[in-house]
């Protein structure tokens, strides 16, 4: 489509030439010519770019773009096909000064030669009917070939009667007769672009007499496409007979009548094809004999069309622009926005609406923003673009009406007006004289805005006097520029002289002396100094029209002094003024230079002031800042001069030094540059390397020095003797120099293979320069195709296809299968095919010969050198390598025709790849195990190739090492950040990143590009949306950012394997702006002559509010008022107002950069009775939580206005503010406040929003392996304030030491690296928001790839044994994915405790174990460890005898085992006399202290001092840590901790204060999973939370490395010999018993104080079952152990207990030998927690103390939430948690009966809030158990005591008789002594 263009106005215009251009098919052996479609007036540049963005290079031989925009693709052979060229999308541009328009897209698409046959079926036809003939054409070129005729017997076919050719090629015969079989049929075909023609082969037709049949389909159709307008066949023939009929459907509805629709012996004819044509054809066919149909669907196209308005568009900069685009053509597509080529992306100031974002609009338009706009409309490859010109002109303001110079009379009314426009609105300013024209009652300045937004400033005089008279000047500026207008205004009156000041001038400048002259008229006005009239030389000029007086360069001596301005002012009558004008001499500096300097030179420089007024100061400045101590610099200063000294010159020492030279005159500065000149040297050396043919590739070259150095690259063709020519390099080209120096080759051709010269120079010392080779590999590629060929049946065939490119190169022939539409590869083994390879030159010939073959073949060649992944060489070695992140996997499979023998080993050697071979190899040996061998070769750099040899070795020796093999380790993400990331602020709204690419080591990968995430730091500090770009250069410019705003970066660099480190946080703000309007305005009457004005800040601030203007306007006289209000009020109250006058008020905020825009104008009114108004707005108020917050309502009316507030409580300020203290989280919601007088009710609301901490996040592990973990996590609730970040915490397994990690807030996952293999680990993390850190996160565990080491149960240890010598197979060992980092191995004979340790410093494939004793059991150990743990083998073997014999185990024991028991019986006989002896003595001194301490009980009385007392009646609030708790014995003067199995494992408990300390008990019960180990260290549970695993506390033992994680039970264990247990117990309201063997859904409780510490136990999920109880209860069960017969001289055994003030609280044992006394030496804070007794016996030889000891659940046994205790004979009894005393009494019963109850655990003291003791009740006889009460104990069972009964009161406690040694006195109370441990105690 040809458009022509109206230039209109405009100088310049774009426009198309070809719009309809959107695809060129061409063929690869004629080429093709693009030109540009597009063009402009004056002519324009045209460029050719690819649809990526990247400009299209010229190829020489491929492609080319011509300077008149014409682009070029030269026919090229198929060996040569580039997809990049030869099918891809182009769009070409035209550029000119008005703007840059893009053409649509172009999609350019070469067709190669390749082989293909037509081919024609036989057909059967009945005679008289239709036979339809088609001609079968390859899917792969069907859309390109054409059928152009079919012939009969070598006759063409002519479209007549009988005969039809329809318009898709196929061929009807009508009324087919038997003579039609007769002839051979065959089409004709054509390329549409290459032109070549086939012939198919013949076919016959076959035509039977009719017969009666259904119809058959003979042609039909399944989708058409067509463009509107054109003309469509819908084919629909079918035989049968009699003859079908037919009928036509469009969807579902039979088809219309229409004049463009016409039946065709063929089918259906559309002629003019409409958009309403479009939808599902139905071809009916029927006869008598049955029915079928055709189904298809029809599609016509529309072409689309873009039209975009308005057509004309002008503004000026910063005005707003809205463009619409209009589609038509199709309802589905895609619109994309373009502004002088570039794409435009929605922004702060560009925003797309509509559906499909048809309307563009833009705000604040730069002067950059003008152009070309185009709008591009897509649907698959249907595409239309419409463009408008944008021409915006200058902001600066420009005066478009003024006042001018007039003379009016006193008193009367004079108004200056200035006319002025701009954008931004221009600000107007007045002056008189040059001073500012101040507002009085008789001066009043304003402005108004007029329709088009032009500014019309005034000034109004009322009553003027002779003092108005003067210059007035009008001075209007903006952002964008300043103008000003003066002219004199003279009132007449007695003229005179205004004033004048004494003025300075500085000498060598020009100056300015105005005599302003008042009143009108006056004659002349005239100059003079020293009673000279002026001017009297040439550097003065005095203009007598305005009295002013000029002088030009003023000179001291010559200009300094007195001038007089005389003014006629009536004849002979002369008035004057004087003014002394003094000079001063500013300092002039004598021009200095650094001259040519080197590194370690020494530097001397002066700068000297040869004139100027003294003092004069001098200073020095360095890049503009003053010089750092630290660079090493001397400034010496004398009197005028100051000299700069540097002894050691370095790099650092670069840069621009400034001289600053200041006096009262001025500050003069001089600079010059210093350059430490450094010769160029290398970073990074040219090396030579290889290139693909098409493809990119960058020859490395990069130096520096300074200045900075030249690079220049040079090349000589071939690989003979260089000889080498500059290159020419361009932007445009295919070759291009990079940025840091290297040389980019975009697309690679065979003739660039050769020498390349990186030559570096800067004029400093020698030039330096390497030279590379690039070998260019050429991909297999087929130069010639089989021809087609035509055999017979039973001859042999030859075909042939030629192949070029880097050998070797492997040929296959493959043979398509008509029926399954694919090819199968042909076996050249078969008898029936061979193949022969042969080179001819560069090039590989192949032939297929076949046999008995009619078919079509292929030919397909590969090269294997594009093969990356598994390369495999072929010697008498079969090597194959597999490439992983950190190490490659060797499978070495030797030949068996070419080992010679037996392999035994191989030596295998790798070094990193390079191209002259400058690394060392590493070798390894290896022994041969088998047919094939595999070795991995670890700690390797990442992506980085590789080069392996092996060399393999048998019992004649080592044979020939292979040829190299070269792999590339896998890529992984960059493993350091960007370095050097600069940002600098660019414009309000734009910000600039440079950063320098990590090192190449460090990519680890290729560069795929860099990402850049970045989010605004808001006032409020809050955090914007976070937000990341990409790009693929090392610099970027963020758009669209929000104004005069901080901004947080970080950069990273991606390459395919992901995201790589992240750089540090930079800040930046962007330039500040004028600001926006406020965010409100309210004005309300206060009385009849006061208004209250309030506003809200601008929204948007894009800057430091320097002030607000508030303006007022009446509208009749139109006089605008102006107030100026400090930047922290927003209330202004605006007086002296006229009474019911309607006022107009607005307010402005101002920044440095100048006024912002206007609020909204409102309209107010002072009354006398002015109604209620509220000047607070309604809105949000967010605030952190624990504070105090005060809600503003302020009010104005008259009378003065009630506030009243809707929710209660808080205080109100006499403001009206509703102040509410220590806000908290349900304090949130909406706060109405109404004011309210007798003239009306207003009301706001406002919407308190608490901030709390945020919640913790969900922590996952997403991805582990062997040496880092990754955690992903999902933000909980952020409470209201947006996170600052996370910190994430972790820890090894069984550690106490954790770290910690800050994570920005936009990430949402982390790899911790550098981890042990096989490790476990914990971590925690926590969100962090404005108010703090929130709550921790489960702790979740996990455990990075590997695990111990492992023998093979598949391999045997032992290869050979023999006398003296064994050979051991370690080859079964593997590493369990964990690197090996030790292995010992040691031997012994069985009857020796002396081992021998084998010194090995690897583990190897095999070992020897030599000079071993003939005939001699052995006993073998072996260690093997790694980080994930310790593997251990032991296993005895035997040496054979000297005949070969094997000595059996049972006689080497035999002979050792009688000498063993002599011993053993004579050494247990001598310890049971001993032990016996000792427990004697034992006993006989515990009985001695017993009665010793039974005297010290009963003298002492039982009172407590009255402090003790209140203290302890005051509520505890106590918390026992029980996980850091751990049972002790006290033995004596000795303190031992009981070992592993006596230690106590609990989880974390949340205790609660006891409620009222009556005689019922309180409860708290909460089920938890349970959790154990076997015999593991001590676990800290205290932060356990579901699903989460435990962590180990600080105190832990070190444990196996086996883990029972979950249990669901505890049980107590009492590992001592066995000794009757009795326990007594007063009245514990017991419950129902438990059914043996019942279970709990996994859950513990366990008797513990409650605590106050809410907090903590909600975040807890642990809880326990509590209960309290006193001392003396303690003591009446004491009693009553002590009235039983059998126990009164019974040993007891009090266990007590205390609360330290640390963390780590513990729980002690005492034991009290044969006494009753209760005092013991533990902390002031003790009780009992329980007591045992047992009765002295003879048998007893050793101690018995029953302990909690942990036990794992194991299978059988009973599941459930009770303690279990193993009594003696290892009987288990079920120890409900619910009980609340046990006093554990040994007896010396003997029997299977034995009578057991538990009671309470531990006593603690307990403290109340009275200060009076509550009263005890009388205590009642102990009820004795019945046997319904107690279950008969056997071997393996368990019984389980009744729950207490809910409701009994201690006043049926058990009464217990008196004895002389009670520790009660008559009423049941503790007797009073002065025991300061007898107190009041809680029983726990």
């Amino acid at each position: 489509m040809w458009l022509n263009l109206a230039f209109e106005d405009l100088h310049s215009s774009l426009y198309f030439v070809n719009a309809s251009l959107q695809e060129v098919v061409f063929a690869s052996t004629t080429g093709t010519l693009v030109p540009c479609p597009a063009a402009a007036v004056p002519p324009a540049t045209l460029r050719w770019y690819l649809a990526t963005g990247e400009e299209s290079y010229n190829v020489p031989g491929i492609r080319h773009v011509h300077p008149n925009g014409t682009l070029q693709i030269f026919h090229f052979p198929p060996s040569s096909f580039s997809k990049v060229i030869h099918d891809n999308t182009y769009y070409c541009t035209a550029e000119n000064p008005s703007g840059k328009i893009r053409s649509q897209d172009v999609h350019i698409k070469a067709v190669l030669r390749e082989p293909y046959t037509v081919r024609v079926a036989d057909q059967t036809a009945m005679r008289g009917s239709v036979a339809v003939f088609k001609c079968i054409i390859p899917s792969s070129v069907e859309n390109y070939i054409t059928v152009v005729s079919w012939e009969r017997d070598t006759l063409p076919i002519i479209s007549g009667a009988r005969f039809l050719i329809t318009s898709t090629g196929a061929l009807y015969i009508l009324d087919v007769q038997k003579e039609d079989e007769l002839f051979n049929y065959r089409c004709m075909t054509r390329h549409r672009y290459t032109s070549e023609t086939r012939q198919s082969n013949s076919a016959r037709l076959f035509v039977p007499d009719p017969t009666n049949s259904a119809p058959a389909i003979l042609d039909g159709f399944e989708k058409r496409e067509v463009m509107a307008s054109h003309r469509v066949e819908l084919p629909c023939k079918a035989s049968g007979h009699p003859a079908p009929k037919y009928r036509w459907l469009k969807n579902n509805r039979p088809l219309e009548s229409d004049s463009r629709f016409h039946q065709s012996v063929t089918g259906l004819l559309i002629e003019r094809a409409q958009p309403s044509d479009t939808g599902s054809y139905v071809c009916e066919v029927w006869n008598s004999y049955g029915n079928t149909e055709v189904i298809g669907r029809l599609t016509v196209k529309e072409p689309l069309k873009v039209v975009v308005s308005p057509r004309k568009v002008k503004g000026s900069v910063g005005s707003q622009v809205s463009l619409t685009c209009s589609i038509t053509g199709s309802d589905e597509y895609e619109l994309s926005w373009y502004r002088n080529g570039d794409k435009i992306s929605a922004g702060a100031n560009v925003r797309m609406n509509g559906i499909n974002k048809e309307n563009l609009v833009m705000d604040g338009m730069a002067k950059s923003d003008g152009g070309v706009y185009q709008c591009f409309a897509r649907k698959a490859k249907m595409s239309a673009q419409d463009f408008v010109q944008v021409v915006l002109e200058d902001g600066t303001p420009k005066i478009l009406s003024a006042f001018s110079e007039k003379v009016v009379g006193p008193n009367e009314f004079v108004s200056l007006t200035c006319h002025v426009k701009g954008t931004p609105q221009p600000a107007v300013t007045w002056m008189l004289d040059d001073d500012v024209v101040m507002k009085d009652s008789r001066r009043r300045i304003g402005h108004s805005i007029t329709a088009e937004g032009n500014v019309v400033s005034y000034l109004n005089i009322s009553h003027s006097q002779v003092r108005d008279s003067g210059v007035y000047r009008c001075t209007c500026n903006n952002s964008a520029g300043t103008v000003s207008y003066q002219a004199r205004i003279n009132v007449r009156g007695p003229a005179d002289i205004r004033p004048m000041k004494n003025l300075t001038a500085i000498a060598g400048r020009d100056m300015y002396i105005h005599c302003h002259v008042i009143g009108y008229p006056y004659y002349s006005i005239k100059w003079y100094k020293n009673s000279n009239l002026l001017p009297f030389n040439d550097r003065q000029r005095a203009f007598e029209n305005n009295g002013t007086l000029k002088l030009l360069n003023v000179q001291k001596e010559l200009d300094e002094g007195e001038y007089s301005c005389h003014v006629l002012v009536q004849p002979q009558l002369f008035k004057n003024q004087s003014v002394h004008v003094t000079v001063k001499v500013p300092p002039f500096i004598q021009p200095f230079e650094f001259p040519r300097y080197s590194i370690g030179h020494r530097v001397f420089v002066p700068c000297v002031v040869r004139s100027g007024d003294l003092p004069i100061s001098i200073t020095w400045e360095k890049d503009g800042k003053p010089i750092n101590d630290s660079l090493g610099v001397t400034i010496d200063n004398i009197d005028f001069t100051s000299s700069l000294r540097i002894s050691n010159l370095q790099r650092m020492h670069n840069g621009t030094y400034t001289c600053i030279a200041q006096n009262d005159a001025a500050v003069v500065k001089y600079q010059s540059q210093l350059i430490v000149r450094v010769p160029p040297r290398f970073k990074v050396q040219p090396q030579d390397q290889d290139g693909i043919y098409g493809k990119s590739v960058i020859l490395n070259c990069s130096a520096d020095g300074e200045p900075r150095p030249a690079i220049e690259w040079k090349y000589s063709k071939g690989a003979g003797v260089p000889q080498f020519q500059p290159i020419a390099l361009n932007s445009g080209f295919r070759v291009q120099l990079l940025g840091n120096g290297s040389l980019l080759i975009k697309h690679v051709l065979e003739e660039d293979a050769g020498y390349y010269l990186c030559k570096v120079s800067n004029d400093v010392g020698a030039d330096v320069s390497k030279s590379m080779y690039l070998n260019v590999k050429i991909p297999a590629m087929i130069t010639s195709y089989p021809n087609n060929s035509l055999a017979t049946k039973g001859e042999k065939i030859e075909m042939s296809c030629k192949t070029h490119g880097e050998k070797p190169i492997m040929v296959r022939w493959e043979k398509e299968v008509e029926k399954e539409k694919q090819s199968h590869m042909i076996n050249p083994d078969m008898w029936r095919h061979t193949v022969m390879v042969k080179n001819v030159g560069d090039e590989v010939v192949s032939t297929l010969q076949v046999r008995f073959f009619i078919c079509a073949l292929s030919c397909l060649a590969s090269s294997m050198h594009i093969f990356q992944n598994e390369t495999t060489l072929h010697t008498y070695l079969q090597v194959t390598l597999y490439n992983k992140v950190h190490k490659l996997t060797l499978v070495i499979a030797p030949l068996k025709h070419l080992q010679n023998g037996v392999i035994r080993g191989y030596q295998v050697c790798h070094r990193e790849h390079s191209i002259n071979g400058s690394h060392q190899f590493v070798c390894i040996s290896m022994e041969a195990t088998g047919e094939t061998e595999s070795l991995s070769l670890n700690n390797l750099k990442k992506f980085t190739e590789y080069e392996v040899v092996v060399q393999a070795s048998n019992s004649a020796g080592p044979g020939p090492a292979s040829s190299e093999v070269r792999a590339t380790t896998m890529e992984d993400v960059p493993s350091r950040a960007p370095e050097k990331v600069v940002a600098t602020a660019a414009s309000p709204e734009s910000i600039s990143l440079y950063w320098q690419t990590p090192s190449r080591e460090a990519l680890n990968g290729v560069l795929q590009g860099f990402r850049i995430i970045y989010w605004a730091n808001l006032l409020d500090g809050e955090l914007g949306e976070i937000r990341n770009v990409t790009t693929q250069k090392a610099q970027l410019e963020l758009e669209g950012l929000e104004k005069y705003t901080n901004y947080s970066i970080q950069v990273l660099a991606f390459t395919r394997a992901g995201d790589g480190v992240r750089s540090d946080q930079i800040y930046i703000r962007t330039k500040e702006d004028v600001p926006g309007p406020p965010g409100g305005v309210k004005a309300a009457a206060a009385s009849s002559s006061v208004v209250y004005v309030s506003w809200l800040p601008p929204l948007k601030l894009n800057g430091v509010i320097r002030k607000y203007t508030v303006f007022c306007s009446s509208s009749y006289p139109t006089v605008v008022s102006e107030f100026e209000v400090a930047p922290d009020e927003f209330l202004y109250r605006v007086h002296n107002l006229s009474r019911n006058r309607k006022y107009s008020i607005w307010v402005m905020a101002v920044t440095a950069a100048g006024r912002g825009n206007s609020s909204d104008v409102i309209t107010v009114e002072p009354l006398a009775k002015a109604p209620a108004k509220i000047l607070t707005f309604s809105g949000t108020v967010t605030t952190p939580w624990m504070r105090d917050v005060i809600l503003p309502c302020r009010a104005v009316g008259d009378p003065p206005p009630a506030i009243k507030w809707l929710k209660e409580r808080r205080s109100i300020h006499g403001n009206g503010s509703f102040v509410i203290k220590t806000v908290k989280a349900e304090d949130s919601g909406y706060y109405t406040c109404v004011a309210s007088n007798n003239w009306g009710t207003d009301e706001i609301i406002l919407n308190l929003q608490v901030q709390v901490p945020p919640d913790q996040p969900r922590l996952t592990v997403t991805k582990t392996t062997t040496t880092s973990i990754t955690v992903s996590w999902i933000p909980g609730d952020n409470g209201g304030s947006s996170i600052r970040g996370y910190i994430l915490q972790y820890s090894e397994d069984n550690s106490e030491k954790w770290g910690s990690i800050s994570i920005s807030p936009s990430e949402r996952s982390y790899r911790l690296e550098n981890l042990n293999c096989g490790t476990w680990y914990k971590f925690t993390l926590t969100a962090q928001n404005a108010v703090g850190p929130g709550r921790i996160s489960e702790i979740i565990e996990a455990k990075t790839h590997g695990k111990e080491p492992q023998f093979s149960k598949e391999q045997e240890l032992f290869n050979s044994i023999n006398g003296t010598c064994v050979k051991l197979n370690l080859i079964g060992w593997n590493d369990g994915g964990c690197p090996i980092t030790s292995f010992t191995l040691e031997y012994r004979q069985l009857d020796s405790p002396v081992w021998t340790k084998v010194k090995c410093t690897s583990l190897t494939k095999s070992l020897n174990l030599q000079d071993l004793q003939e005939a001699t059991w052995y006993e073998l150990q072996m260690k093997v460890y790694n980080t994930a743990g310790l593997a251990e083998k032991r296993v005895k073997f035997a040496t054979l005898n000297y005949d070969g014999s094997k000595r059996s185990l049972m006689d080497h024991l035999y002979n050792k085992f009688e000498l063993f028991m002599m011993v053993t019986i004579s050494c247990i006989l001598v310890g049971m006399v001993l032990l016996f002896v000792l427990l004697m003595v034992l006993r006989r001194r515990r009985r001695e202290q017993r009665l010793k301490r039974l005297v010290v009980f009963f003298s002492s009385k039982n009172t407590r001092p009255s402090d003790t007392m209140n203290k302890q009646q005051q509520t505890l609030r106590m918390h026992i840590d029980i996980p850091r708790a751990q049972l002790l014995i006290e033995e004596r003067d000795t303190m031992e901790t009981v070992d592993d199995r006596s230690t106590v494992l609990l989880t974390d408990n949340d205790f609660g204060e006891t409620a009222k300390q009556k005689s019922a008990t309180v409860t708290h019960s909460v089920h938890y999973q349970s959790l154990s180990q076997a015999t593991g260290p001590l676990v800290d549970v205290s932060d356990v939370r579901p699903g989460t695993n435990p962590t180990s506390r600080r105190t832990a033992k070190a444990g196996p490395a086996a883990r029972n994680r979950y249990a669901s039970q505890w049980t107590l264990n009492r590992p001592h010999p066995p000794v009757s247990v009795h326990t007594l117990s007063t009245d514990w309201r017991l419950g129902t018993p438990r059914v043996a063997g019942s279970v709990d859904k996994e859950s513990d409780s366990y008797s513990v104080s409650p605590s106050q510490d809410t907090d903590r136990a909600r975040s807890s999920m642990v809880s326990t079952e509590s209960a309290s109880s006193t001392y003396e209860e303690l003591a009446r069960a004491y009693e009553h152990a002590k009235m039983e017969e059998q126990l009164r001289h019974a040993k007891f055994t009090i266990t007590e207990c205390f609360i330290s003030d640390t963390s780590s609280e513990q729980m002690t044992a005492g034991t009290n030998d044969y006494t009753d006394s209760l005092t013991s030496s533990t902390p002031s804070e003790s009780g009992i927690c329980r007591f045992t007794a047992s009765p002295p016996k003879p048998q007893d030889v050793c101690r018995v103390i029953n302990m909690a000891v942990p036990k794992a659940h194991r299978p059988g046994e009973t599941a459930g939430g009770n303690l279990f205790l193993y009594p003696a004979g290892g009987e288990l009894v079920h120890l409900p948690p619910y009980l609340r005393m046990d006093f554990l009494l040994n007896r010396g019963v003997s029997g299977a009966s034995r009578e057991v109850a538990m009671g309470q655990a531990c006593l603690e003291p307990q403290k109340t809030r009275s200060l009076k003791r509550p009263a005890l009740l009388e205590p009642t006889p102990m009820e004795v158990p019945t046997s319904r009460d107690v279950q008969q104990w056997q071997p393996g069972t368990a019984l389980t005591l009744p729950q207490r009964e809910a409701g009994t009161d201690l006043a049926q406690a058990a009464k217990i008789s008196t004895s002389q040694e009670s520790l009660l006195d008559s009423r049941g109370h503790v007797k009073q002594s002065n025991n300061p441990y007898t107190k009041s105690y809680t029983l726990v």
